[in-house]
Formats: C-alpha cells, sequence, structure tokens
C-alpha cells in the first residue's frame, strides 16, 4: 500500500508539473519545430540560388566562346543584380572586362577590374583581376601605372601568382627599354619555378638584345679619295 501511496503521489506531481510547464514545453517544441524547418529552408534556398548561379553562369562562357559580347554583357549585369554575393557575379565580372577588352574599350575594362580588386571576396580572384588589369596598362602604354600595381601586392600573399607578377614587371621594363631590370624580374620568375616557357624565351631574347647593342661596328671604314680625284672633284 506504501508503493501505490508514492506511486500516486508521483503521479498527482507529475500531473501538477504538467499542468504549470505544458504552455512552456510546447512553446519551446513549437519554436524548435520552426527553427528546424527555417534552417531547412535557407539551406535548401541557397542551394538553389547556387544552381541558378552556375547555370546563368555557363550560359555567359557560351556566349563569351561565341565572342557575343552583347550576350555576355546582358548575363553579367543581371548575375551582378540577382546573385551579388555569389562567387559566380565576381567570376562573371572577369568575363565581362574581357569581353570590353576584345571590343577595344580598355576603360570600361580597366574599371571593372578595379572594382573586382577591391570587392572580390576571394584573394585569389583579387590576384587574378590585378593581373589583367596590369595586361591592359601594359597594351594601353601605362607603364609606371602598371608598375604601381605590382609594387602595392603584398609579397606575403602570392603565392601561386609571384611568377606572373614577375614576368608582368618584366614585360612592363622592356617596354620601357629597361633591359637590366627587366632581366631581374624574368629571372625572378624562373627562379619561383611556376614560370612558363614563355619567361625564358623572353630572358634569351634580353640577352641576344643586348649582345647586339653592344657588339662593335665591323663595318669597313669609307675609302678616302686619292689625291687625284680629290683635285678632280
Amino acid at each position: 500500500m506504501a508503493i501505490h501511496d508514492t506511486e500516486e503521489e508521483q503521479l498527482e506531481q507529475l500531473k501538477k508539473w504538467w499542468e504549470t510547464n505544458q504552455s512552456s514545453l510546447i512553446a519551446g517544441v513549437i519554436g524548435a519545430v520552426v527553427v528546424i524547418a527555417g534552417v531547412n529552408f535557407w539551406q535548401h534556398h541557397q542551394v538553389e540560388q547556387r544552381t541558378q548561379a552556375s547555370q546563368m553562369y555557363q550560359e555567359l562562357l557560351d556566349g563569351a566562346a561565341k565572342n557575343n559580347g552583347d550576350s555576355v554583357e546582358k548575363i553579367a549585369e543581371k548575375m551582378s543584380a540577382d546573385f551579388n554575393s555569389s562567387a559566380y557575379a565576381h567570376y562573371s565580372a572577369l568575363q565581362l572586362a574581357k569581353a570590353k577588352a576584345q571590343k577595344g574599350d580598355l576603360e570600361a575594362a580597366k574599371a571593372i577590374l578595379e572594382k573586382e580588386i577591391k570587392n572580390a571576396d576571394s584573394v585569389e580572384l583579387r590576384h587574378v583581376a590585378r593581373l589583367r588589369l596590369i595586361q591592359l596598362m601594359l597594351a594601353s602604354k601605362q607603364f609606371e601605372q602598371g608598375l604601381q600595381l605590382i609594387a602595392e601586392v603584398d609579397p606575403a600573399t602570392t603565392e601561386g601568382f609571384s611568377a606572373s607578377y614577375d614576368e608582368l614587371q618584366g614585360d612592363l621594363y622592356v617596354a620601357m627599354d629597361r633591359l637590366d631590370e627587366a632581366r631581374n624580374a624574368y629571372q625572378s620568375a624562373i627562379r619561383t619555378g611556376q614560370a612558363t616557357p614563355l619567361v625564358q624565351f623572353k630572358l634569351d631574347d634580353i640577352a641576344t638584345s643586348g649582345m647586339s647593342a653592344n657588339a662593335p661596328d665591323l663595318a669597313p671604314p669609307a675609302e678616302s679619295p686619292q689625291p687625284s680625284e680629290a683635285v678632280a672633284k
């Protein structure tokens, strides 16, 4: 009987506890369900957004492959508006800059790349944008500005890009006829172990140019006129 009384007391206590706490428990369960549903919805939304951005970027690449600059520009603008926080928006901006450059609109291309250098979330994307901007400066003969852009780069962040920066620096120096500095830049690129074979060709070309410039003039001297010829003249 004592056991029975104890069980009844426990049941009564449990009943009172439930009456006191049922509202908060139900609210907690509902809250947990809402949170889980919200997280699942957000994750699904994110996946859907990435899928749409990926498909749109593929359309942009197809347009670029066909040299359809108008299509590239239209899709890139929509990508920027609809998926601005996506990496695909930054990739699209790089493609748009390329399309502008191919059309000869270098200033528009530069403006796009400058924006990407400031706004891209990825360090790698910022380096790609900077390298392409330097190439455009080389093409438009803005040599000093190109060198300044290279000088502003933090060497600690250039892993995987050092050879490209050194090669472009060499190209700029060659364009300015500063061949000794160009040689040093190309040699630095080669020492990274990541330079393309073209860098060695550029370095060899500098060596050949230097030899040609320093070669003595071996042309035979002009013959002096004979006395009789001088009189005759």
